[in-house]
């Protein structure tokens, strides 16, 4: 098993930047991919950004590229997602999730955190 804590999350002001942790443990050799989702109210759950343990691959979608980075800390065995340049579509629960498969599908990744929200509001 791998436990997922994500943390950071908060009230930012439309172009304001928040940075986004997700702390692993457990079993984390298992899986090589390592993604952030995003689920807005009323909205079904949106895969935004994945990272490759094999060789720090990332992907992103078309609504955060160039204004979200994915990153890790192989050290501390924690994921980043920093988000600048927030608007108020940006405002979601955030997720962290373990996959086997590189790819930005929820139906990939195995593990989940309890997600952490992120409002963006003036």
């Amino acid at each position: 098993q791998v436990q997922l804590v994500e943390s950071g999350g908060g009230l930012v002001q439309p172009g304001g930047s928040l940075r986004l942790s997700c702390a692993a443990s457990g079993r984390t050799w298992d899986y090589s991919y390592y993604g952030w989702f995003r689920q807005a109210p009323g909205k079904e759950r949106e895969g935004i950004s994945c990272i490759s343990t094999w060789d720090e691959g990332t992907l992103y979608a078309n609504s955060v590229k160039g204004r979200f980075t994915i990153s890790r800390d192989k050290v501390k065995n924690t994921v980043y997602l920093q988000m600048d340049s927030l608007k108020p579509e940006d405002t979601a629960v955030y997720y962290c999730a373990a996959g086997r498969v590189f790819w930005l599908k929820s139906d990939n990744y195995d593990y989940w955190g309890q997600g952490t929200q992120v409002t963006v509001s003036s």
